[in-house]
């Protein structure tokens, strides 16, 4: 009798031990969790940037600022590459949260790869604003505004795909900036999210400030990995081993 009963509550305690951390507000309080230790990593790795930017900000937005905003965001692209990878590898168990440890191993992993992607994409965006604001000097037709905004949406959709492919798969950078391309049109819904997440980003910023949409970059991240969940699916099953 006394080994039955030894046994049973020796099941009802691993049960018990299977269930903490595993239930509908733990998941949430885990996923909050991870965000938050995120969004500090993202805004610590991203802070040289950031106070390129404050500096900036005091002497105005002048359009020549605009290269030197750019050489700010370069941190940016390795940060938010980490951010994906440590999003993406959360663990649901309360009990065995690691969002830092996640964080600096994908920001090790991905940082070359992550740069390979971020620069060329940057300095192309930053052509783009320049042409853009200096309209009357650079002697552009007026009509010219309308293709500009469309190629500036169409690299920063085609960054976000590479983004998230480079932050969870193992490729060389030519093939990232392939399969990122191919995506834009294989997976439409998901171009089609990210340009409402450009959207909501932008729109946060013009109701709000630059540091409201900063400080919300690791839910972003989230989003963009949720609604990128179809393309990486793809990329697994149907160009890795």
């Amino acid at each position: 009798m006394t080994d039955t009963t030894t046994a049973t509550s020796a099941v009802t305690t691993a049960a018990a031990a299977r269930r903490f951390g595993t239930g509908p507000l733990s998941r949430a309080a885990a996923l909050v969790y991870t965000l938050l230790v995120v969004e500090l990593l993202l805004l610590a790795a991203c802070l040289p940037g950031l106070a390129g930017l404050v500096l900036l900000g005091l002497f105005g937005r002048a359009a020549a600022n605009v290269p030197l905003a750019a050489v700010c965001l370069l941190p940016a692209g390795p940060a938010l590459s980490a951010a994906l990878y440590a999003v993406h590898h959360r663990r649901a168990d309360l009990a065995d949260l690691r969002p830092a440890a996640a964080f600096l191993r994908g920001y090790a992993m991905n940082v070359r790869g992550a740069l390979k992607v971020w620069v060329p994409a940057l300095a192309w965006l930053t052509v783009v604003a320049v042409v853009l604001v200096n309209f009357p000097a650079a002697g552009v037709p007026d009509w010219w505004t309308v293709p500009l905004v469309v190629v500036g949406v169409a690299t920063v959709l085609w960054t976000a795909n590479a983004l998230v492919i480079t932050s969870l798969f193992t490729f060389r950078g030519r093939d990232v900036a392939r399969l990122a391309a191919y995506f834009l049109f294989r997976t439409p819904r998901v171009a089609l999210g990210d340009a409402g997440l450009l959207v909501a980003a932008a729109g946060l910023t013009l109701v709000a400030t630059e540091a409201a949409t900063t400080a919300l970059a690791s839910v972003f991240a989230a989003l963009l990995l949720l609604n990128s969940r179809t393309m990486i699916a793809e990329v697994r099953d149907g160009f890795t081993a």
